[in-house]
């Protein structure tokens, strides 16, 4: 699988470490008053989708940067690349 890194161009996945759901930027509130319970959810509760799915990505064996793919995890298809910092000050506009 080639994923094409924003910056790099054209990389082997073999490159990259991936670490689940890019909604994991999203980090709960450590002050919140259920911040146990929401920690637990955020750490070990996990969904496995199939079909077309936000993954974070680390580019371990480059730039060691992270990247939000957004693929197929069926066919391995890869629609959309980003980095995971724009998309993180995306999210925070939103609020």
């Amino acid at each position: 699988m080639i994923i094409d890194h924003p910056l790099l161009g054209p990389r082997d996945a073999a490159e990259f470490v991936c670490l689940g759901d890019a909604s994991l930027i999203e980090r709960p509130d450590g002050r919140a008053d259920d911040a146990l319970e929401k920690f637990y959810q955020y750490q070990f509760i996990r969904d496995n989708p199939d079909g077309v799915h936000r993954e974070l990505w680390f580019h371990e064996y480059g730039d060691r940067s992270w990247l939000v793919v957004t693929r197929n995890t069926l066919t391995h298809e890869i629609y959309n690349v980003e980095l995971a910092r724009e998309v993180a000050r995306e999210m925070g506009r939103g609020r």
